[in-house]
């Protein structure tokens, strides 16, 4: 698995059991995976690979809110390039995006109980 591909895992794993937040959630998460596997992701980072997952069809994005409609789905990747202050733009995975979520688990770097593979390592690329 290479950098690309690792980082869009731990996007999926942040969004795969709840609509989540980049500022409050999703950034946090994402660099704590990263680093338990020596690397560094910024938020800008993060902003790309959500795109990209948008593009493929494993994520949606969505504006939240505390009365009706309380999602509405975003028809492409929303404008998030500054950090946002009233927290209102939410990612969610797809179906595609569990289909993929789920396949081939012994290339992420945790095992089932959240610990990093011995045998793990990162591929050039």
């Amino acid at each position: 698995m290479n950098r690309h591909e690792l980082v869009r895992r731990f996007v999926l794993n942040s969004i795969c059991d709840d609509y989540e937040n980049v500022d409050q959630v999703i950034l946090r998460d994402v660099a704590a995976d990263g680093d338990r596997c020596g690397l560094t992701i910024d938020r800008s980072e993060i902003v790309a690979t959500l795109r990209g997952l948008i593009e493929d069809g494993l994520a949606k994005a969505y504006l939240l809110s505390g009365r009706k409609p309380y999602a509405t789905e975003f028809q492409s990747m929303p404008q998030i390039d500054l950090i946002e202050e009233d927290f209102k733009t939410y990612f969610y995975i797809t179906k595609k995006g569990i289909d993929l979520h789920l396949s081939d688990d012994k290339s992420f770097p945790f095992d089932d109980d959240d610990n990093l593979r011995p045998d793990w390592h990162l591929d050039p690329g």
